[in-house]
């Protein structure tokens, strides 16, 4: 079973073509937990200029090194409702289209010449951008590539611009790129590189190929963190069967389509109308009438209460900290590294998916953050105190936010220190050591081994 996909931060704004608009424009954050509000957050319609904390720190810190984990953009549903007409997304990329973006077009001409790049495997052969006139099912969409064309120009004018992260004689040794094999991956990959990078010169371009949505590599072997999902999913599908409105909406919505409910509720409708949403599309239609907004704040609101009962029922937390070990070691590995002054990676980008930035905000105690919108980014920031230059420090921001002191590592430093980040060491131990506390075990394959009591 998927992991049902929750919510996220947005601005407004938007119309691919001139349709009938089917959602209000919101001006301010409504104090209660608003459904419409909350889909609006996940779409992250591109309109004005994004604010951002990413690169701040006193003048006498030095930025050594940037991670980036982004989800891929907007794209077209992975699920059908079935009998109904697909949503009329236009997946070829047309600059003059809004959302649009100026570097849209240089992007388009640049991602047709690339055959000096490195690619894993597979990768070689998905396309580097979407080129259909209906999208694919999962395609990536013009909405998902401008939202990366815009995190990249955001970082670049931060890390490149601002800090000088990389200059323009930039090497391939540099850059640590992965991705998952989806093209809509990949090329929410390429989207934010074009826009970051010096120059974007495809033979310095070597993209790894990442199998898994977690990215455990080669340490995917955990029987327990398997057994920690099964009893999440458990606790959601609890969490449906009680919900009356729900199951009122479902039936309700499988009589207008003319199938079973259970099929119904198996084409996951939320991933579908979440399109149709995003798009400013109406919702379909059937001869027996129109599926409307009604029943989609239903299906989002119960996402919302599931979203909130998992914080509390702390199963996902334990299958996200065993699930994101293998990827966050390697983060806190290539950072001790960099630290101790050897040449490695200065710029890291992991292009992933919600169930890979989901558990990594869970298992570092983020609570407060919203579920993983499109074009979601976590980005880990190494620097280095200029006074006392064998002291290092990170900073952890999400979707330009700092929330390093909501870690749970590193909260309790927080109030004790004036530092306005937090000792590498820290998370240090808290990848080698502290994950594990939880689980009465000082391993991940311990932890990955060992029964519950």
């Amino acid at each position: 079973v998927h992991l049902i996909p929750v919510n996220t931060i947005r601005e407004d704004g938007l119309n691919p073509k001139s349709r009938k608009r089917i959602m209000p424009d919101l001006l301010t954050e409504p104090p209660a937990i608003d459904p419409v509000y909350e889909a609006h957050v996940y779409c992250n319609i591109p309109s004005i200029a994004e604010r951002s904390m990413e690169g701040h720190a006193p003048h006498y810190f030095k930025l050594v090194s940037v991670q980036v984990l982004i989800r891929h953009g907007d794209r077209y549903p992975l699920y059908a409702i079935p009998k109904t007409k697909r949503p009329d997304i236009d997946c070829m990329l047309l600059p003059s289209r809004k959302p649009s973006h100026p570097q849209l077009e240089p992007f388009i001409k640049h991602m047709s010449k690339g055959s000096a790049a490195q690619m894993d495997g597979s990768l070689s052969s998905l396309p580097r951008y979407p080129s259909h006139s209906l999208c694919e099912m999962g395609e990536l969409t013009q909405t998902g590539v401008v939202q990366h064309l815009r995190n990249g120009q955001l970082l670049r004018e931060i890390y490149i611009n601002k800090h000088k992260l990389l200059l323009s004689d930039w090497t391939a040794k540099q850059l640590y790129l992965e991705t998952t094999g989806k093209s809509r991956t990949l090329q929410s990959a390429l989207a934010l590189l074009y826009t970051f990078l010096p120059d974007f010169d495809w033979k310095k371009i070597n993209m790894k190929h990442q199998w898994s949505t977690i990215f455990c590599s080669g340490s995917c072997d955990c029987p327990m963190r398997n057994h920690y999902l099964e009893e999440e999913q458990r606790r959601q599908y609890s969490l449906r069967v009680k919900n009356s409105d729900l199951e009122k909406i479902y039936v309700d919505m499988a009589k207008l389509v003319g199938i079973p409910t259970r099929q119904l509720r198996a084409s996951n409708p939320i991933d579908s109308l979440l399109c149709y949403f995003c798009h400013n599309v109406s919702f379909p239609c059937t001869k027996t009438g129109c599926i409307g907004m009604e029943h989609f704040k239903v299906i989002k609101r119960h996402q919302l209460e599931d979203e909130r009962e998992r914080q509390e029922k702390k199963l996902y937390f334990l299958y996200s900290l065993l699930a994101t070990h293998p990827l966050l070691n390697q983060t806190v590995n290539r950072l001790q590294r960099i630290a101790e002054g050897k040449k490695e990676e200065i710029f890291v980008l992991y292009s992933a998916h919600d169930v890979t930035l989901s558990p990594v905000l869970s298992a570092l105690g983020i609570t407060e953050a919203r579920f993983p919108r499109f074009a979601a980014r976590l980005v880990f920031e190494l620097w280095q105190d200029g006074k006392r230059p064998k002291e290092h420090f990170i900073r952890i921001l999400y979707n330009g936010a700092d929330v390093t002191f909501q870690t749970s590592f590193c909260k309790d430093y927080y109030k004790r220190s004036s530092k306005p980040m937090c000792p590498l060491e820290k998370f240090v131990n808290f990848v080698k050591r502290d994950m594990f506390l939880v689980f009465n075990s000082t391993s991940y394959y311990d932890a990955c081994h060992r029964r519950p009591l």
